[in-house]
């Protein structure tokens, strides 16, 4: 397989990107050539490096740009091939775990520079396999490699997580370690195919762990080239395996095998909440979740209003509000609604939509069908004592034809409204006026989710306020690049709080490798 080579000139993140584009949209043209010279072939499930058959009917991956495309056919793991691969996970880990950790950190460094190095080519195929527009896939692949970078800058800061302790006795030689669990399953979601897949899964690598891989059942050729890419570096045989398949078939399986110590999952609320409740039968197990967000916005009477409305605008239609971290409500000062609202409308109205491959769309196609029906269902419930006032419609017509493609969409609704809590994961903003910080604050809790919030204001005290009372892992203010979204490996740890998350410690942040290892006490008497 040819490669594109690296261009260290590029560094895309979400909310930044170079001021002359010119040559990285040459290069990402050169990669979309590759990827759509690679679409449609075969692709086994891969355990112990070996390429494997699966048992049952193939995964058809198609486009949502158009569903016509197809990007590949993905075997379907049976129940016995996942229970092959944590046997072979269990055996390989105590190699893995017994390797100095400065040589597993230089293979997983090595991975961040073999993603650097196909970064163009990553981004091409979530832009065609998710719907991404070229910002945001590039942004999912540079993530990735520094995710990597900053877990192991972490491991060498803690001296691999090792510590001595005191003494009792002069003859007395005590240490604290952290030591790894044994076989990590990683069950990755569709948004961030990339990122939460690398981020997760070369936390439990370079902890000593043994991984089995399953990416989301919408995004199998990204996991793929994760799986290439730790290959490429040196990941040894046995400690990383690649299955695919239907979660409703091998789903359970992942997290029911007795050899399997550890569960790493970003996804919804529902299914983390009964991987939690089954996975710890014998005796807790460290089960680390992701559960998604119903992210609030609030929006001050002394904010700047074109810089909110900014910030709302991305951050909600961002990936067409795909991520967890999606701004999807906004309460706003009952003195400043008008004004700020029109200003939103606005730039809504501005949003380039269209193919996310082409070098200007900022707004793509929702992952599936699936999707679309929970669009339609969110307009219908808004309809029912609130309002649409933009958007609101499926696109069907002309170059939208065979994608999977709604409208952004504002509803203007009572507070007391569903919609305010229930999740809905595609570009839908729920908005309304408040009688100042302390309402917006009261709705902004009542969620069961709480992962990120931001807030819009030139008071200090009203910014320190929300900090303290918002009961959310992740906090903005006066963010234009994005009112909730955006968050960056070393620069903002992504911690989700009450529904959205199992551990209090998240993702981009410096307590997170430590989640993958349980801590023991050595005492030698010399």
């Amino acid at each position: 397989m040819t490669t594109t080579a690296p261009s260290k000139q590029f560094k895309i993140t979400y909310s930044a990107v170079n001021a002359d584009m010119t040559e990285f949209h040459k290069e990402f043209d050169k990669a979309l050539v590759w990827a759509r010279s690679e679409m449609g072939k075969d692709h086994p499930l891969y355990i112990d490096y070996k390429a494997v058959p699966g048992t049952g009917e193939a995964l058809v991956d198609t486009s949502p740009i158009n569903n016509d495309w197809i990007l590949g056919r993905f075997a379907a793991a049976s129940v016995a091939q996942v229970g092959i691969a944590v046997d072979s996970a269990k055996k390989a880990q105590k190699a893995w775990a017994r390797m100095p950790w400065r040589d597993r950190l230089k293979i997983m460094h090595a991975a961040a520079e073999e993603i650097r190095r196909r970064k163009f080519q990553i981004g091409a195929v979530m832009s065609l396999e998710v719907g991404k527009s070229r910002m945001e896939a590039m942004g999912d692949a540079e993530e990735s490699a520094d995710l990597i970078d900053y877990y192991c800058s972490i491991v060498e800061e803690n001296n691999g997580f090792v510590k001595p302790l005191g003494k009792l006795m002069p003859n007395e030689k005590t240490a604290d370690v952290l030591r790894p669990f044994g076989v990590f399953v990683c069950i990755a979601p569709f948004n961030f195919p990339m990122a939460l897949s690398t981020g997760m899964s070369s936390a439990a690598l370079m902890a000593g762990n043994t991984v089995v891989y399953k990416p989301a059942q919408d995004t199998p050729w990204t996991g793929l080239m994760l799986y290439e890419c730790y290959k490429a570096a040196g990941i040894p045989t046995g400690v990383f395996h690649y299955i695919t398949g239907k979660g409703s078939v091998i789903g359970d399986a992942f997290w029911t095998n007795k050899n399997v110590d550890g569960i790493v999952f970003t996804g919804s609320k529902e299914v983390g909440m009964r991987m939690v409740k089954e996975f710890s039968k014998d005796w807790p197990k460290p089960a680390l979740m992701e559960l998604g967000g119903k992210n609030p916005t609030i929006v001050c009477e002394s904010a700047d209003l074109d810089m909110a409305a900014e910030g709302i605008m991305k951050s909600a239609f961002g990936m067409q509000g795909q991520k967890c971290s999606a701004c999807s409500r906004v309460y706003v000062d009952k003195n400043v609604y008008k004004p700020f609202l029109e200003k939103l409308l606005e730039k809504t109205k501005a949003i380039v939509k269209g193919d996310p491959t082409a070098k200007d769309v900022f707004f793509g196609p929702v992952i599936n069908s699936r999707a679309v029906k929970t669009f339609e269902g969110g307009v219908e419930s808004a309809l029912k004592g609130g309002k649409i006032l933009i958007g609101g419609k499926v696109m069907k017509d002309g170059a939208y034809a065979k994608g999977t493609y709604v409208e952004p969409t504002i509803a203007e609704l009572p507070l007391d409204h569903e919609l305010f809590g229930r999740e809905l994961f595609v570009p839908f903003l729920s908005i309304a006026p408040v009688s100042g910080l302390d309402q917006a604050i009261e709705e902004s809790n009542k969620a069961e989710y709480g992962l990120t919030a931001g807030i819009f204001t030139k008071n200090k005290e009203e910014i320190e306020r929300f900090f303290d009372e918002v009961e959310s892992g992740v906090c903005y203010a006066n963010r234009r690049t994005g009112a909730t979204t955006g968050a960056w490996p070393g620069v903002q740890s992504f911690t989700g709080w009450k529904g959205s998350g199992s551990t209090g410690k998240g993702g981009c942040g410096p307590y997170y490798v430590q989640q993958f290892m349980r801590e023991q006490s050595r005492t030698i008497m010399e």
